[in-house]
């Protein structure tokens, strides 16, 4: 009946381990036994993490215009100094949009930690083995009745293990098994038999190979490779701050000439409304035909279509602009630019242009360290291409002590007995194709890195010269431009005056108001292509950021110590920011567009009769 019992109970509770109940998922903190998925359970977004929005009022457009905003008077210098400390996620200028670059400040000191984990491979292991063992098994030696031999035992298995540098362990071991038997008075018991007993044993040991896993190189080789990654990592960092700052500067002259843009366009409208008034006055006077004044309207709304064009234009560089300086899409003041653009020609010289971007450019750099990072893993693949051969020494003192049964201690003498072992292991896989097959692919790979390297610098030679043919162009452009313009201008003012005074038709009125917008525009942007061009170079130079004055710090963070989470946190690399920029470009008063000189043309207005003739002189002798 009490096997039954205990084999009904030991039934039940395997049926109530088995039972998939719903309670059990129920369980979150402590589950008992895990359910299966049998369903995809979703989360609505409303119970994830909530994260703040700037709370901004809805950003201006073409349609619902704010006026009368305050004014924010912004140098270039201000700009970029705003943009680097904004910079926890850097951003960089796509046209006339903004977007993140993926690099924050954090990954160089994250990768950094890798260093640390290549280092742990030489850190002493302890390993320490302490238990406590009660044994007490039935027997029927005597074939009469059950009986017990309960005994007690202890025992401490302690390791301390440390790699070299070399490839070798040491190994330092200590073993002690303490055991007391309980004693039978029925049984007899051994004279010779020690209760309790204990043995203990020291050893030292060293394994140093000879081929494969031999040499200090090769053993460092994940440090250097973790050093390499962690300045591959700062120099993409570098890399997306540079086009950080390049952006800046090409979204600083985009927002000028959006102005420019916008001005000119402003004034072709209102140009072309009074050519519109006066087509039709000279309709009403019958000096023209319908014909005329149709034209006028239309080109009237072409150019009002132009300025909504060239104001949507301008919030949306505006808004890629704040997008990059870390603004919130709109505020209660409107960015206006007041550093002037470089008007003097900048002639670099080439081979200095060359030198620099084959030593400071970022990408180049890191090739560079991707072809040192490869011969670290060909030295790694020799290594491994190897047999195994290692050398073994060994050495344990041993020893014993414990009471026998008539109550005598025994000990043996420190020294007494002692091992040594001196050995060499021999392994090799029969004909090593994989560490041979690992070789040759690195060896392949160094030759393909080093063509990338090439087909690097030889890339950067066509950008750069590139570069120096965009200057030439559009300081060219500029100059060419601004001829133009003046001409323009001759022309607008001459074709109002002989079109107002019937000599001349409204075509060549309409053509003038559109020749003098275009070449405001093209003058301007000419030049501000010229000075975004300029920091192309120093971009494609790799020396952006050395010219304006940045430089990057470490700052540092508090983290668990080597003695744990009870004693005071240590210093680490927290993060590599970018400093700000020292002053470098003008700044002024005067929004940048002035540079330009954009005053309105005015026209010459037609003489009104006067209403009263003068009274002639009397005859003389009256």
């Amino acid at each position: 009946m009490g096997f039954g019992r205990k084999h009904l109970m030991v039934c039940a509770l395997a049926v109530l381990l088995a039972w998939p109940a719903k309670s059990t998922y129920a369980q979150k903190v402590f589950p008992f036994i895990f359910p299966e998925e049998r369903s995809m359970k979703i989360r609505d977004p409303s119970e994830l993490r909530r994260v703040p929005i700037p709370n901004t009022p809805p950003p201006p457009t073409v349609s619902h215009r704010l006026e009368d905003l305050p004014f924010r008077h912004l140098s270039l210098d201000e700009t970029i100094r705003t943009a680097l400390a904004n910079s926890e996620v850097v951003r960089v200028l796509s046209g006339v949009s903004a977007s993140s670059s993926g690099r924050t400040i954090y990954d160089a000191a994250i990768q950094n930690s890798a260093i640390d984990e290549a280092h742990a491979a030489f850190d002493p292991t302890l390993t320490v083995n302490n238990s406590f063992n009660r044994n007490d098994r039935p027997s029927n030696s005597d074939g009469v009745a059950i009986i017990g031999r309960g005994g007690d035992n202890h025992s401490l298995d302690l390791d301390l293990s440390k790699r070299t540098v070399t490839g070798g362990t040491f190994n330092f071991g200590v073993n002690a098994s303490a055991f007391r038997q309980a004693q039978d008075p029925f049984i007899l018991q051994n004279p010779t038999f020690l209760n309790p007993r204990t043995a203990s044993s020291a050893d030292m040991s060293y394994t140093q190979p000879l081929l494969k896993g031999r040499g200090r190189s090769v053993n460092v080789a994940p440090i250097v490779l973790a050093r390499i990654e962690s300045e591959r990592s700062y120099f993409q960092l570098k890399s997306s701050v540079q086009n950080l700052v390049r952006g800046v500067i090409e979204g600083y002259w985009g927002i000028v000439f959006a102005r420019t843009d916008v001005w000119a366009r402003r004034q072709q409208e209102k140009q072309s409304k009074e050519a519109l008034d006066l087509a039709e006055a000279r309709l009403r006077a019958g000096l023209v035909d319908v014909g005329d004044v149709a034209q006028a309207r239309l080109a009237y709304h072409n150019f009002r279509g132009s300025l909504i064009t060239a104001e949507s234009s301008l919030l949306q560089r505006e808004a890629a602009l704040r997008n990059v300086l870390g603004f919130p899409p709109y505020d209660p003041e409107q960015i206006v630019p007041v550093t002037p653009p470089a008007l003097e020609r900048i002639a670099p010289d080439w081979h200095e242009l060359l030198n620099l971007a084959q030593e400071r450019r970022p990408d180049l750099i890191e090739l560079k360290l991707i072809l040192e990072a490869d011969e670290q893993r060909l030295l790694q693949a020799h290594n491994q291409a190897l047999p195994q051969v290692d050398a073994i020494a060994l050495y344990r003192w041993n020893g014993l002590e414990g009471t026998l049964p008539s109550g005598v201690q025994l000990s043996s003498r420190p020294g007494q007995f002692n091992e040594w072992t001196l050995a060499v292991n021999f392994s090799v896989p029969l004909g090593l194709r994989q560490s041979r097959a690992n070789l040759r692919r690195q060896e392949l790979v160094i030759s393909r890195d080093l063509a990338n390297l090439d087909q690097g610098v030889h890339a950067a030679a066509h950008t750069l010269a590139g570069n120096l043919r965009n200057l030439a162009q559009y300081y060219e452009q500029y100059q060419a431009f601004h001829e133009a313009r003046a001409a323009a201008d001759v022309n607008l003012r001459r074709q109002y005056a002989e079109y107002r005074n019937g000599r001349t038709i409204l075509l060549n009125l309409l053509q003038a108001i559109t020749d003098w917008g275009n070449a405001v525009t093209a003058e301007a942007q000419a030049l501000l292509q010229y000075n975004t061009e300029l920091a192309n170079l120093e971009q494609q130079t790799g020396t952006i950021l050395e010219t304006h004055g940045v430089r990057f710090y470490e700052e540092r963070f508090g983290a668990i110590s080597p003695l744990g989470r009870l004693f005071p946190d240590h210093s680490y690399p927290g993060s590599t920011t970018p400093d700000l920029n020292s002053a470098r470009y003008p700044s002024g008063d005067h929004p940048s567009e002035s540079v330009f000189e954009l005053e309105t043309p005015e026209f010459p207005r037609r003489r009104h009769p006067q209403t009263q003739l003068e009274p002639l002189p009397s005859p003389e002798g009256d």
